[in-house]
């Protein structure tokens, strides 16, 4: 026999949770430098952000002119690893081009 009995019952009690709570964002900005060439900025946008090349211009402008510029928002984990590609490309290059995270 199968050992099922409809004199036994037991019920199953399940819980589900209602919220789920998405991860933080944070923001990928790039830093001014007088080093650093648009050139190379619009390749680390185009490169490391998959930006266009309109998008990656208009970003390497801002951060020339205010000092900032966002390159993208993501998850910790994903701001952080594009931010330390950045801080080696531009030291393979010799550049001082800094990068940083903040929360969004």
């Amino acid at each position: 026999m199968n050992g099922f009995s409809p004199a036994t019952r037991d019920e199953v009690v399940s819980r589900t949770r209602d919220k789920i709570t998405e991860p933080p964002m944070y923001k990928v900005l790039l830093h001014n430098d007088d080093y650093t060439t648009m050139d190379f900025v619009v390749e680390v946008l185009m490169g490391v952000f998959h930006k266009s090349f309109e998008e990656a211009t208009m970003i390497m402008l801002s951060v020339h002119k205010t000092g900032t510029g966002v390159c993208g928002i993501y998850t910790y984990e994903i701001a952080e690893t594009k931010s330390e590609i950045i801080q080696e490309m531009a030291r393979d290059r010799g550049f001082p081009l800094k990068s940083s995270i903040e929360k969004a």
